[in-house]
């Protein structure tokens, strides 16, 4: 697994245990719904860690809880 698909369905487990959404995510953050598209659609074939950082911080989540899952111990490139 890539390290690009990993954060994605890491990022997707997360939005779906706090029920966070695209609109709950722009509202609470104001991050564009159109760049949150694009990420989770898989049109950006990065994510910079800002914008991670900003999602993550909208739902109480710290970047060390975000990456010490064991999904990330699957990445191989």
């Amino acid at each position: 697994m890539t390290l690009y698909d990993a954060v994605l369905q890491r990022l997707k487990q997360i939005m779906a245990e706090k029920n966070a959404s695209l609109y709950t995510l722009n509202k609470e953050g104001g991050i564009p719904k159109s760049t949150l598209s694009q990420v989770l659609n898989k049109k950006q074939k990065k994510i910079k860690l800002d914008l991670l950082y900003d999602i993550l911080s909208t739902m109480g989540v710290t970047l060390q809880e975000f990456f010490t899952d064991p999904i990330f111990e699957e990445v191989t490139d």
